[in-house]
């Protein structure tokens, strides 16, 4: 009895230090693979040391100069709320159009995205060369960048919010296929298996089985892509395609610190209002499921 106590403790040691070899070796793999990625990317600690008392800087600089005795004062008074938010209605107008495009490029992404899902979902059995087609197709959108998307929108219908869009409900189809895939593919399948055996059909299964059972998550990875695209639509508004990004790029480019902040500080007003209104959506949504 012991022996047989003896080989099995045995044993068990010998696989531990195996998998503790591999795991170093693993370990040292990616070492050397981050100090390699590091080196070709020219990212050193040197370099990094020496330019982050720059970013500090450049911070100090687009703070307001607020004063708590003139805080509450008007426009005219240097050092007030107001002086520092004087433009506010013209940025949060500028903001509600960002908003507009990135609401309506979501609406268009994730529709199309939905549609496309199911065929991406391994777990459902579309024909392996549509399951193939399909995912590729999501790669193809959610590997060029929104804003590469956003230039030759621009080039072909003008400088306008239209360009801006529709770059960013292209991308959005193929971030948003993936990941609505990806839930699908977690999904409790019994009920899957007991509409297709009460002669259902591959889209009734998909309709009533699956959707269901995915649309939490399904919610909540559409409104995390509408606070993404709302920030994607601040940036593409950088090249013209429309939004409170050409205002954002203008008071960069001119250096008009303070108004850089006032701007900053709208868009994460708005991102946070979103998230807000993310969660209590999906909560609703788990209990009308349940």
């Amino acid at each position: 009895m012991s022996e047989g106590i003896s080989a099995q403790e045995a044993a068990f040691r010998d696989l531990r230090r195996q998998r503790r070899l591999s795991t170093l070796i693993g370990v040292l793999v990616l070492g050397a693979c981050l100090l390699a990625a590091a080196w070709m990317s020219e990212f050193y600690p040197s370099t990094l040391v020496a330019g982050a008392p720059r970013i500090g800087e450049y911070f100090s600089r687009i703070l307001p100069s607020l004063e708590w005795a003139k805080l509450l004062s008007d426009a005219e008074t240097e050092g007030s709320l107001a002086f520092w938010l004087y433009r506010a209605d013209a940025w949060l107008l500028l903001l509600f159009e960002t908003a507009q495009m990135a609401a309506i490029a979501t609406v268009m992404g994730a529709s199309v995205a939905l549609l496309l899902a199911f065929p991406a979902a391994k777990n459902l059995g579309a024909p392996n060369w549509v399951f193939q087609l399909t995912r590729r197709l999501l790669e193809a959108t959610r590997t060029v960048p929104e804003i590469v998307f956003a230039l030759i929108f621009v080039w072909a219908f003008g400088v306008g919010a239209l360009a801006g869009i529709l770059a960013i409900a292209l991308h959005t189809t193929g971030a948003l296929g993936k990941l609505f895939a990806d839930a699908m593919e977690n999904v409790e399948l019994r009920p899957w298996d007991g509409v297709r055996a009460s002669g259902g059909t591959w889209f009734e299964a998909c309709r009533f089985a699956v959707l269901p059972a995915a649309l939490p998550d399904l919610l909540s990875y559409a409104m995390l892509r509408f606070e993404i695209n709302l920030r994607s639509a601040s940036v593409i508004g950088f090249v013209g395609a429309g939004g409170i990004g050409e205002e954002l790029y203008k008071v960069i480019s001119f250096n008009y610190y303070e108004e850089i902040s006032a701007i900053i500080l709208l868009i994460i007003l708005a991102v946070m209002l979103i998230d807000l209104t993310s969660e209590r959506l999906r909560r609703r949504v788990i209990e009308a499921v349940a």
